[in-house]
């Protein structure tokens, strides 16, 4: 039985738990060979395992993406393997503190903009030539909803994903006529992640959906087409 991604490269980022392991799963399911990135081996290997039980294929590559150096060490590896990069899903973030904007504290500030724009830009940066070498590459960013509507003491994280959006979509304008690439954003709302959890101290895991559901959204959204700068909310 053919699936969606057979034959397809994927890499996602921040694939240890959550969201970005939801997605990895969904894409080997429907036939992607996934690469998995994210700072803790051990956690990684759980979810390759869970992926090749299942019946799919993946790679792991631990790295913290604050090192760019790593990310470029990481495309060439990629790039001398596989050749082509078909779906690259930007989900790897840090909140920060919640905090009033004259109490951020900058060294924290500094490293949440570091992971959740600089590093955006090394990634897309380091394997743009991948994803132009792919007969129908799609780039998906996690997003949120912080981004585009300020929030009272989400300041830092919102900025950075208001930056993240903007590097993002002016990044899909500058290949969309020129390149196989499509770019979107995706909001996932309200989700049962780790970050929720310490965004939300008080609130019900269950009463929020789990990350499963964003990554069938994910799936959909890369085996559909639409144009780049696409955005959406997962309700």
């Amino acid at each position: 039985m053919t699936k969606r991604f057979d034959g397809q490269l994927a890499l996602v980022t921040g694939a240890s738990r959550g969201i970005g392991a939801a997605t990895a799963k969904a894409l080997a399911a429907e036939g992607a060979h996934v690469i998995l990135t994210a700072r803790t081996a051990g956690a990684l290997e759980q979810v390759e395992e869970a992926i090749h039980a299942a019946g799919g294929t993946a790679t792991i590559a631990p790295l913290d993406l604050i090192e760019t150096d790593s990310i470029a060490r990481l495309a060439s590896a990629v790039a001398e393997r596989w050749g082509t990069l078909d779906i690259l899903v930007l989900n790897a973030a840090t909140l920060g503190s919640l905090s009033a904007v004259q109490a951020i504290d900058p060294k924290e500030f500094a490293k949440v903009m570091t992971l959740n724009v600089s590093a955006q830009q090394a990634l897309i940066a380091a394997f743009d030539s991948a994803l132009r070498k792919s007969a129908r590459a799609r780039v998906v960013g996690i997003t949120s909803k912080v981004g585009r509507q300020p929030r009272a003491f989400w300041g830092a994280y919102g900025a950075s994903k208001a930056a993240f959006g903007t590097l993002v979509q002016a990044y899909g304008e500058e290949v969309e006529g020129i390149s196989n690439i499509r770019v979107a954003l995706l909001d996932p709302g309200a989700t049962r992640t780790a970050m929720r959890e310490r965004a939300y101290p008080g609130e019900d895991p269950a009463s929020v959906k789990p990350p499963e559901v964003v990554a069938d959204k994910i799936v959909e959204l890369v085996a559909n087409d639409f144009p780049s700068g696409h955005v959406e909310r997962v309700d």
